[in-house]
C-alpha cells in the first residue's frame, strides 16, 4: 500500500492527505489496481462511466475517433495523472472518449460517485479529496486552453511552433512523448504534411530534431 501512496501523493487529488489515512481512503473510494498490456483498452467510448482510473505506472492516452474513423489525441497521461475524475462532476453516465493503454500500464481505479459525495462517516480527509479535486479540474480546464490555443493556429507550421513552445518551458532542448503519428492526431493535421514541415524549419535553420528529442533555434 504504501508504494501505491508514494506514487498517488504525488496528484493533486490527494494533496495534504497523510499517508496514515490511505487504508481508509482505499476502504472509502472502493479503490483496486488493474493491469492493463499495451493497446489495450481501459475505457471505450460509449462505455458507462463508473470509475476514475489514476496511472500508477505506465501510461495512456485519450483519444477521440469521428465517424470516418480518424482519430485525434486529446491528451496523454502518465504517472501520476487521473482521467474520469471530471465526468464523474458532471454526472456524465458515458464516456465521450476512449483511455488506451500506450504502454504495460498499471491503473488505481476509483468509483466514481464515492469519489464526488461524502462518505457515511464524514470522515475529514474525504472533504479534503473533494477539494482537491475542484483544484485539480481548474487546472486541466487551463491545460485544455492550452491545447485550444495550438488548435486555434491557422497553419501546420504555428501549431508545430505553439506547442513546441509550450513542451519546452525556459529550455531550448526539450523531448516530447509522442511519435510522429501521434503529434499528427493531436495537432489534427496530415502526418505527411507535418513531417514536410518538420523538415523545412529545420531546413531553414528554425529547429533542429532527432526522433522525438527537438531544440529550438
Amino acid at each position: 500500500m504504501k508504494n501505491i501512496f508514494d506514487t498517488i501523493k504525488n496528484n493533486p487529488l490527494f494533496q495534504d492527505i497523510a499517508c496514515s489515512n490511505f487504508d481508509r481512503i482505499f476502504s472509502c473510494l472502493s479503490a483496486k489496481v488493474s493491469f492493463y498490456k499495451k493497446d489495450d483498452i481501459i475505457l471505450l467510448a460509449g462505455d458507462t462511466v463508473n470509475f476514475a482510473g489514476l496511472i500508477l505506472s505506465g501510461s495512456a492516452k485519450i483519444i477521440k475517433e469521428d465517424i470516418n474513423g480518424h482519430i485525434t489525441i486529446l491528451t496523454e497521461l502518465a504517472v501520476p495523472d487521473i482521467f474520469g475524475e471530471d465526468f464523474a462532476c458532471a454526472d456524465i453516465l458515458q464516456s465521450p472518449v476512449t483511455v488506451q493503454a500506450a504502454d504495460d500500464t498499471e491503473i488505481l481505479l476509483i468509483n466514481s460517485k464515492k469519489l464526488v459525495t461524502s462518505c457515511t462517516t464524514a470522515c475529514p480527509f474525504h472533504a479534503k479529496l473533494m477539494k482537491n479535486m475542484l483544484k485539480l479540474i481548474a487546472y486541466k480546464n487551463l491545460i485544455l486552453n492550452q491545447k485550444i490555443e495550438i488548435l486555434s493556429k491557422r497553419t501546420t507550421r504555428e501549431k508545430l511552433l505553439c506547442f513546441f513552445d509550450m513542451q519546452r518551458g525556459t529550455a531550448k532542448k526539450f523531448t516530447i512523448s509522442f511519435n510522429r503519428e501521434e503529434l499528427a492526431h493531436y495537432l489534427c493535421v496530415d502526418r505527411s504534411a507535418m513531417s514536410n514541415e518538420l523538415c523545412k524549419m529545420r531546413d531553414e535553420g528554425l529547429i533542429k530534431f532527432k526522433k522525438n528529442a527537438f531544440e529550438l533555434m
